[in-house]
């Protein structure tokens, strides 16, 4: 068995864009607005996902799609991509699913998330779709549901979340 300390350790850089000033113009516009000023990069992503390495490919009407790339950075201790990075991806579908049907002036918030891992990911795995969709939008809570598949369509996560709804008070300069 090789002596850890003998290998060469790997190295990551992440650059990001102040996320106050992203989370300031998303008061601006509504829900699928701001994510598809996202989408042709109006606006930058937000650090999120630059740290984990997913990005938004798709937004609908009630649904978002996002392609998220596996990679040794994400790994935990058993060698594959960890749980968390997953539930991160597909909270974040589930969350923007949601997102695009809200109204200017309405937000949301994660209340509670379940995810059951089918398969493990690893870098080999390629490119992983999450796809994100609304089940039930009220007037304060919201139901969606995001699945994680590789490029032929083989499941590897699903998951549930319950979000709340709330009004934005937007934020005024003294």
């Amino acid at each position: 068995m090789p002596t850890l300390s003998a290998q060469l350790p790997r190295e990551r850089t992440i650059r990001w864009d102040d996320p106050q000033a992203l989370a300031a113009a998303g008061q601006t516009m509504s829900g699928r607005d701001f994510l598809e000023a996202m989408l042709r990069g109006d606006v930058p992503l937000p650090p999120i996902c630059r740290l984990v390495e997913f990005s938004i490919d798709r937004v609908g009407d009630g649904s978002v799609e996002m392609i998220l790339k596996p990679q040794e950075s994400q790994y935990n201790p058993i060698g594959s991509v960890h749980g968390g990075i997953i539930a991160t991806v597909l909270d974040s579908a589930m969350g923007c699913a949601v997102h695009t049907k809200l109204p200017f002036g309405r937000a949301y918030t994660t209340l509670e998330i379940k995810v059951n891992y089918l398969r493990g990911v690893d870098r080999d795995s390629g490119p992983m779709k999450a796809v994100g969709r609304v089940i039930h939008l009220g007037r304060q809570t919201a139901m969606a549901e995001a699945s994680l598949t590789d490029a032929s369509g083989r499941l590897f996560a699903q998951a549930s979340t319950t979000c709340l709804i709330f009004e934005v008070v937007p934020h005024r300069e003294p």
